[in-house]
Order: structure tokens, then sequence, then C-alpha cells
């Protein structure tokens, strides 16, 4: 029992159990300034000429800046687990690089400046986790490319987006038209040379949109401008307007501008581009009449065209206008037709056929459209069996023409006919092609009386093979006009056009006086002429045979020589000796000749028999006495 006693008068001696202690912060980054003394926690490090993100950050840390530093690239750990962080700063540094997740954990964050780096690309996945971001600034990199999703887990709380000053051509448009809460969206001194239609449409919130300075030639209306009654400046301007800012882009201020001309503002920024008699002027004191387009003229179209079934077709066609009118084709059947499996529909007005079926014959239609209008025209096409061959070695000649072959000659009622059932619809008649020759075209038009202030008429045409219009400028007072620089055998289009001063507007206008589509006679071909293959083959043969001739003669040559110095090569010298020789005929008409004279008695010595034409004798050596 008294043990108890002793216990009971120990017991408040012994130590108390102390409170919890906070966690102890981390050791501020070498050249780096943390606030740690009250909450929130900062940790600033501009100009520290650091070459990473520091590794001993203080996770609990709510404020962290990295800028005007060194730092080439951002990794997975460098931000992990700072679940705190608000406002993230890695501006102008030298960042080329993001990883994946690399901002996964900042779940609270709500603004990421990243303005001033080296980044070329924007992935899906490198923005992934931000889902409180307010405040995104991108500016000043080198951004070239900007994925679909990349904005997808801070679509619906970002506020404010910066791309400007940097290379993009284009923009993922349908990510951010779902952007429903941005206020900002800066994408000015960019590479955008188009913005669809409605691109905004659902921006609700957007109160300032910048896009000065980059290729645009026109603005699409969008249900965005035509909700806000007011384009002004951002000084003074009201809380309900929207600040739309496009100086600095290549305007072409014709009528689908007009909408944009009809709105308010105190801008003195913008100016047009073109046309060329509007180009200079200051975008808002050009009148609304001058805002003008022109409708659509087909100035090419491909003639009839046959080919056997299954083999390709090209149909083309190529209009003029203003704005640059879009092309479109209907099949025989009414069908609008684009890219399929068996069709191929080109920008340029080009219609591509791949594998033709029987059933495809029939006429064609072209529509040139823009926002003036439309124009149409037609194409025929055959499907059939394959033509016959034709002789490749044929030497017939065309029938001789009087004359020279360039000179002009008036088409006959039976050629004319044939030509308009060759080459489809009649010639318009307010345009004439009178006479024409292999390389030379009259052309004719009547008077255009009816039209005030006409300044010249206007030719343009081309041929079937060749897509390049060629432009002709006719005075006034002409009717009449002679083209010299044609090629023989071609189908050409033709378009006149009267070029003149509109009196509502004051501005210059053209009006299509007449098409015409006319053939030039094919060049003469010379009769008889030899094709290549055969000229081949005798240049070779005569080749060969000079060199043929060329070595017999040197072996000719050589032969006579070798006679001349008696058997012996015509460089070495040769011992006389007497020579007996019996040569016979080979007919048998003479006997053998009369042996020569005896030579002087002189020492023994061998000498060589040598029988010429007929029989040899072999050399023989023996000794002949005296």
């Amino acid at each position: 029992m008294a043990v108890l006693p002793l216990l009971l008068c120990l017991l408040p001696l012994a130590p108390a159990s102390s409170p919890p202690q906070p966690a102890t912060p981390s050791p501020c980054p070498r050249r780096c300034r943390c606030q740690t003394q009250s909450l929130p926690l900062s940790v600033l490090c501009p100009g520290a000429g650091l070459l990473f993100v520091p590794p001993s950050l203080d996770r609990r840390a709510a404020e962290l800046r990295l800028a005007d530093n060194f730092i080439a690239a951002v990794r997975r750990r460098d931000l992990a687990n700072m679940t705190g962080l608000l406002h993230l700063s890695l501006s102008r540094n030298t960042i080329r690089h993001v990883a994946a997740g690399a901002f996964a954990d900042l779940r609270a964050l709500r603004a990421l400046h990243l303005d001033g780096n080296r980044l070329t690309s924007l992935g899906e996945g490198q923005l992934r986790g931000l889902v409180n971001l307010r405040h995104l600034i991108l500016s000043n990199n080198q951004l070239a490319a900007l994925a679909a999703g990349a904005l997808d887990d801070c679509a619906e709380t970002l506020e404010d987006l910066d791309l400007s000053y940097n290379n993009l051509e284009q923009l993922p448009w349908e990510a951010l038209g779902r952007l429903g809460n941005v206020n900002t969206l800066g994408l000015d001194h960019n590479l955008l040379a188009s913005v669809p239609a409605g691109a905004f449409s659902r921006l609700h919130k957007l109160a300032r949109l910048d896009m000065t300075s980059n290729r645009l030639t026109t603005i699409p209306p969008d249900p965005l401008f035509s909700r806000l009654p007011l384009l002004a400046r951002p000084r003074g301007s009201p809380a309900s307007a929207l600040v739309l800012a496009f100086g600095g882009n290549p305007l072409h201020c014709n009528c689908e501008l007009v909408w944009l001309r009809r709105l308010a503002r105190e801008d003195d920024l913008e100016a047009c581009a073109s046309p060329p008699a509007l180009g200079g002027r200051y975008f808002w004191a050009v009148g609304e009449e001058e805002f003008v387009c022109e409708p659509p003229v087909v100035t090419h179209r491909s003639p009839p065209l046959a080919v056997p079934a299954g083999r390709p077709a090209a149909l083309r066609c190529r209009a003029v206008g203003d704005p640059e009118p879009r092309v479109r084709w209907v099949s025989p059947q009414g069908r609008l037709l684009g890219n399929s499996s068996r069709a191929r529909a080109f920008p340029n007005g080009t219609l591509e056929l791949l594998v033709t079926e029987p059933g495809d014959g029939g006429v064609f239609t072209c529509i040139a459209a823009n926002a003036a209008g439309e124009a149409t025209a037609a194409v025929e096409l055959t499907v059939g069996p394959p033509p016959p061959p034709q002789l490749a070695n044929s030497t017939s000649c065309d029938p001789p023409r009087d004359g020279d072959p360039d000179a002009l000659t008036p088409p006959s009622a039976a050629s004319a006919s044939a030509k308009a059932a060759d080459t489809g619809p009649p010639t318009d008649r307010g345009v004439q092609v009178a006479e024409h020759g292999a390389t030379a075209a009259l052309v004719q038009w009547p008077d255009q009386r009816p039209i005030p202030g006409i300044r010249m008429y206007q030719i343009q045409y081309n041929s079937s093979a060749d897509d390049i219009l060629v432009y002709r400028m006719i005075p006034a007072d002409s009717h009449s006009f002679l083209l010299t620089d044609l090629a023989s055998g071609r189908t050409y289009d033709l378009c006149v056009l009267a070029v003149y001063e509109d009196g509502a507007t004051g501005l210059t206008a053209t009006r299509p006086v007449g098409c015409a589509r006319f053939s030039t006679e094919p060049a003469l071909r010379p009769c008889g002429a030899p094709h290549a293959p055969f000229l081949g083959g005798t240049m070779i043969i005569a080749l060969g045979g000079v060199i043929v001739a060329s070595v017999l003669v040197f072996i000719f040559v050589l032969l006579m020589r070798y006679k001349v110095h008696g058997g012996q090569p015509p460089g070495k010298a040769k011992t006389p000796a007497p020579v007996s020789s019996v040569c016979s005929q080979t007919n048998g008409a003479l006997g053998p000749a009369p042996p020569p004279p005896a030579p002087e008695p002189a020492a023994p010595r061998a000498h060589t028999v040598v029988q010429l034409d007929c029989e040899s004798w072999a050399p023989s050596h023996e000794p002949v006495g005296p």
C-alpha cells in the first residue's frame, strides 16, 4: 500500500504529451527569396540564372516565380505534389519541351505564364490536369501547331488566352469555340490566312478579339458581331461592346466586307490592300457603294470528251470573278459530285473520274459561284469502246492548201456545222470568229453603244491544252482584233468583256459582251517524210559502211606497201639477191615465161625463188654451183 502513494506523487513529474507541431518547411532554394512567415507561401526566383527548376522547392507554395532564367525544359517531377500552387510564372526562359503531365498535380492553378519561350507545338497531354486554370499566356513563342485537345481540361474555366506572336497558320477552331467563358482572345501577329464562318458564335462572354497583323484577306460575318451593337476602342467603350482589332491584314475590300464597314468604329489602323482601285485607302473612308464584287464568268471548259470504258477522264472548268469563284460539278443525273472512291474534285475546278463506266456518259454541269452570283457551263462526256488503232508509220500527207498556211480562211457551212457538233454549244451571237487559220484568228463583236462610258475592251482566251488565261486590252473604238499567237490544231475558248465606268458609283466595272469557241487549223505535214525509226536505221547503216570502207582501204594500203618492199616490213633493210620467178597465166593461154639472163659469176650463195600471182615456190637455201 505504501507503493501506491509514492506512484501518485511521482505522476505529476512525468512529462505531459505535447501537441503536434507543423512540418518543418523546406529550405529556400539558393538565389531565391521565400516568403514563409505567413500564408500563402511564395517562392520568388526571377533572374536567378537557373538552368532547371530547383528540386528543393517548398511543395506548400502558392506562388512560384521562375521568370527570366535559362530553364530549357519542364520535367514531370519538377512540380509534382504542388497541389496548392495558384500562380506559376515561367516567362522568358528557353523552354523547348514540356513533358506530358508536367502540370498534372497543379489542380488548383489559376494562372500559367509560358510566354517568351521556344515552344514549337502544344500537344494534348502537356496541359493535362489544369482543371481550374483561368489565364493561359503563350505569346512570343514559336508555336506552329496547337493540338485539338490541348485545352480540353481548362475549356470551361479559361478566361484569358493569349496566342499572339507565334507562327500559327491554322487553329483548332472547333476547340476554341468551346471556350464559353473566355473574355480575351489574342490571335494577333500570326500567319492566319482565313477564319471559318461562325468560329466565335459560341463565345458569348468575349470582350476583346485581337487579329491584327495576320494574313487575312476577309473576315466572315459572325453572329457574335451582329449581336453586339458597337465595335470601338478599348477606352471609353461600354461594357457590352466587343473590341475587335484587325489592322495590319491584307484586306480585300469587296462586297464580302460590307457588313464590317457598316459597323460604327473609332479605330484608324485598318486599310485596304486590294483591289487595285482601293489599295492603300483607309478602310473606314471607303464608301459602302465601293465594296463591290464581280459575278463569275466561265473562261475555259473542256471540249466534248470521248473515252473508252475503264479509263480515267478529266473535266476542266475555269472561271474568274471577284471574289474568286468556287467551282462545283453536277452529274448528268443531277447529283452534286465531290470526292469519292470514283471521283476527285480539285479546288482549281477540275473533276477527275478515276474509272469511267458506260453509265457515266452525258452532260456534266460546271457551276462557278461567288458572293455576286453564279455561272454555269456544260461539258459533254461520251463513254464507249476504244477507238480503232491508227497506223504509226503512215506516210500520208494533209491535202495542200493554197497560199500561206497561216492565212485566214472563213469557215464553210459544212465545217462550221461539223465543228459545232464536235465542240458543243454554238458560238455566242455577240462574238464571232470570222476567219481563222493555223496560228491566227480574227475576232469581231458588235458595237456596245448601249453601255455608256466604255473605256476599253478586254479579250480573255486560252486553249484546251493550256490553263493559262491570256488577256488582251483593246481600245474602246475597236470592234475586231486579230490574234496571231495561237497554236495550230487546238480548241480555244474566248470571251470579250467591256470595261466601263459605272455612273452610279464612279467605279470601273466590267460587263461580258460574249464568248466564242473555235479551233485552229492543223499544221501541214510534209508528204512522205521518213519516220524516226527509219532515219535512225539509215544513219547506223551509213556509219557502218564508212567504217568498213575505211578498214578495207587501210588493209589495201598495207598490202601494197608489203608488196613494194618485197614481203618485208618497210622499215627493215633488205639484202639484194638473185631472184628467179616463174609465173604462169591462170587461164593456160601462155607458156612459162623465159628465164632471166644468167647473172655474173659470183661466189656461191643462197638465193630465194619466188613465184608471183599463181604458184609460189618455197625459198630454197641450197648452194648453187658456178
